[in-house]
């Protein structure tokens, strides 16, 4: 997972020069810490989707199968009424 690198010394510095106290910035930083574990990189999504995409695969595959083989048996059942009418 990607990582975004943050000064934190330096932001807090800027959110303390910027009016808000040692407190308030110590805690803008550490959320923004915690937010990146949070982080989803396109690396990451694409790992976690990748099972789903060969069962998609498989099922597209299987889904095919069946679509010949009732074509097979519908082909089978018109011949048969067909010879069956023809008498």
């Amino acid at each position: 997972m990607s990582i975004i690198t943050v000064d934190s010394l330096k932001l807090s510095d800027r959110l303390k020069s910027a009016g808000f106290s040692a407190d308030q910035a110590e805690t803008v930083v550490r959320v923004i810490a915690e937010a990146q574990d949070e982080l989803v990189t396109n690396k990451g999504l694409d790992a976690a989707l990748s099972p789903l995409k060969t069962d998609m695969a498989v099922l597209k595959t299987e889904v095919s199968q069946i679509k010949w083989m009732l074509g097979f048996v519908i082909g089978g059942i018109i011949a048969v009424l067909a010879k069956l009418l023809s008498h």
